[in-house]
């Protein structure tokens, strides 16, 4: 057990150093080239702004190229030069991002811009995701754990193993709904006045990886934010993947329990035809009807009418037989 805790811990560690280091090395490599790319952005919008009594169509269309391209490079450039001292790389947003590359959801709004970054990346991500997904193996049999404590205390109350797997799923979904996708949409709404229904669907968009980008966090240009707000969320996310990839192994296994139950149903069903056809052709051939004439006067009359049967018989199980593999 003890050993077990040693692992447990050097993971953590290991995973979180290996995090900070990224977001270090990712700030360093990018926070000159954006401040930069920023200044040349502030400075076409003043000079555009001076030229606004003689421009032509030519300069119109110009800048609004030049403005969507600094808008999908993260540059915002609302305001004055004073928005120059926010920084899309400091330590929260930086460490943000190798949260949500490690996570592969990649939401598109933050990427590296020079050449040595986007290598970096390469590299990081090429590391980092084998070991993110140690870390969620490891923080997901944790829960497992958990939940396996949970089914035992109830047993031990006399509860059936059917009822036990229920109330663990239940007592699983509801608790990480409440910690995962509720508390988090009451802090979205918060913070960045999205609604309860917007604030749900990020989560849930986030942590099953899907990411489409159409909602990110921290990125509303012009408001405020706490400085760690970013570094908080994406240790949401860390968290949530593992308790979301759990839930959908839970559900897997119940779907696999169901769908095993139905065939053992119908196999059930479809021996129990065979039989009552066996029992209901036995029944005709001890008591034929009145009008039925069977060459019993003689031997060979006789075997004929047997095999007959008989091998009606077979040939209407191999049909009940073949009906109930198709079935399952």
């Amino acid at each position: 057990m003890d050993d077990t805790k040693i692992q447990i811990s050097l993971l953590l560690a290991s995973y979180f150093i290996y995090l900070i280091l990224g977001s270090l090395i990712f700030q360093a490599l990018e926070t000159d080239f954006e401040r930069e790319l920023k200044t040349s952005v502030y400075e076409m919008k003043a000079a555009f702004v001076r030229r606004l009594d003689d421009l032509t169509p030519e300069d119109v269309e110009q800048f609004v190229e030049n403005l969507t391209h600094a808008v999908k490079k993260g540059i915002y450039p609302l305001g004055n030069s004073s928005e120059l001292d926010h920084n899309n790389w400091d330590f929260s947003n930086s460490f943000f991002f190798v949260g949500s590359t490690l996570s592969t959801i990649g939401y598109g709004t933050l990427s590296p811009k020079t050449a040595g970054g986007q290598i970096f990346c390469v590299i990081f991500a090429l590391f980092g995701i084998p070991l993110n997904l140690i870390f969620l193996h490891q923080v997901g049999k944790t829960l497992s754990m958990l939940c396996e404590k949970l089914g035992k205390c109830l047993q031990s109350q006399g509860m059936k193993e059917k009822k036990i797997k229920f109330l663990t799923l239940l007592f699983f979904l509801m608790t990480g709904i409440l910690i995962f996708l509720g508390l988090p949409s009451i802090v979205f709404h918060s913070t960045e006045g999205w609604t309860y229904s917007e604030g749900i669907y990020f989560a849930f968009i986030t942590l099953s990886t899907v990411g489409f980008g159409d909602y990110v966090v921290g990125a509303q240009p012009g408001k405020y934010y706490c400085s760690y707000y970013k570094a908080l969320v994406a240790i949401w996310i860390l968290f949530g993947l593992a308790w979301i990839a759990l839930l959908f192994n839970l559900l897997i296994r119940f779907l696999e329990d169901t769908e095993k139950k139905i065939a053992e149903d119908l196999h059930k069903m479809g021996k129990a035809g065979r039989e009552n056809g066996r029992s209901l052709k036995k029944c005709q051939c001890a008591n034929p009807s009145p009008n039925e004439t069977f060459p019993l006067s003689s031997k060979e009359g006789s075997q004929k009418f047997f095999f007959e049967t008989e091998e009606k018989d077979n040939r209407e199980e191999k049909e009940i037989s073949f009906l109930c593999e198709t079935v399952l």
